[in-house]
């Protein structure tokens, strides 16, 4: 069978559940190997091998990791040449999507971007899509070259199968067009002890019916082992961080659970978390686009309703 490439992602060798996902996807399509960049794939090793690498080609190069995107493209590219790959799978990022579009272009090929889930039935992948603001779902399939895929977090619960997992260590020169854009500095992101926003199971937003008080958003999540998000407007007042926004100038999730708090449910929201497979919302406004799309509505306050739910949920964990 083909081999199958899947973009490790990682933190110092530490391999984020986003990988996992992959690799379970990859072996529906063909035999995967991850694409390690770094250096520090001993650490990576074991989890790679867990879930079904046969091969983890290493790019232990500083020109790939200290310049944006381009040169992630040309030591993909590098890859692909290698290997002559049936996909190239990746994590839905804004880094990794612009990287894939670079690869697209470099290898005459297909590029599906966020897709929320992938089928596979013979030698065809087909990738499903929430387009246009989450307006439209489409399905997918690439015509030219092979399938380059970013795919969104929690779309499949990975399941494990030992391989081996063997190193290849790959010479990847950047070229010097690929260094127009250089990272100057880095920093440790600061710990809250919530999952990932993109990779936890559960996801508790709050928007502008906050007021600026996150404490009941927080709490409620604290209870449900959920990471905290917030639309634009909250981030936009300076209530909550940037990085924590969820929508389509945010980052996209998709839980097994999203619980909107005092969001109206604009569509630049509604892009950013309407692939989630239950949604409940809570708002005063009974007219608030967001029962268009919700599971479960609970029309009140949130300052009222949130401690209520989280009392109820500790009280089932005694």
């Amino acid at each position: 069978m083909a081999e199958v490439l899947v973009l490790v992602d990682h933190t110092d060798g530490t391999v984020k559940k986003t990988t996992a996902e992959l690799l379970t996807i990859a072996r529906q399509i063909g035999t995967p190997s991850a694409v390690f960049v770094g250096n520090n794939v001993e650490a990576a090793r074991p989890r790679l091998a867990q879930f079904g690498a046969e091969k983890v080609y290493v790019i232990d190069n500083a020109d790939v990791q200290d310049y944006l995107v381009a040169p992630l493209a040309e030591a993909l590219a590098a890859v692909v040449e290698q290997a002559s790959p049936a996909a190239v799978l990746l994590p839905s990022t804004p880094h990794n999507k612009e990287a894939a579009a670079r690869l697209a272009i470099k290898t005459g090929s297909g590029l599906i971007t966020d897709a929320a889930a992938v089928e596979v039935d013979g030698d065809t992948v087909t990738a499903t899509q929430s387009v246009f603001a989450g307006s439209y779902t489409t399905r997918s399939q690439v015509t030219k070259g092979f399938p380059i895929i970013t795919v969104k977090p929690n779309i499949l619960p990975p399941t494990a199968s030992q391989a081996g997992a063997a190193v290849v260590n790959l010479d990847v020169q950047v070229s010097d067009a690929a260094k127009g854009a250089k990272i100057t500095d880095r920093q440790p992101k600061q710990k809250s002890g919530r999952p990932e926003l993109t990779e936890a199971a559960i996801v508790v937003s709050g928007g502008r019916g906050t007021g600026g008080d996150f404490g009941p958003v927080e709490e409620f999540a604290d209870s449900l082992g959920a990471a905290v998000g917030a639309s634009r407007a909250a981030v936009d007042a300076g209530w909550y961080p940037h990085s924590n926004q969820v929508g389509q100038t945010g980052k996209q999730v998709s839980p097994q659970l999203y619980v909107a708090a005092g969001i109206s449910g604009a569509i630049q929201h509604r892009a950013g978390m309407q692939t989630s497979k239950t949604i409940v919302a809570v708002n005063k406004d009974e007219e608030a686009p967001i029962f268009e799309l919700v599971d479960f509505g609970v029309v009140g306050d949130l300052f009222q309703v949130l401690p209520q739910a989280t009392e109820a949920v500790k009280q089932s964990k005694n």
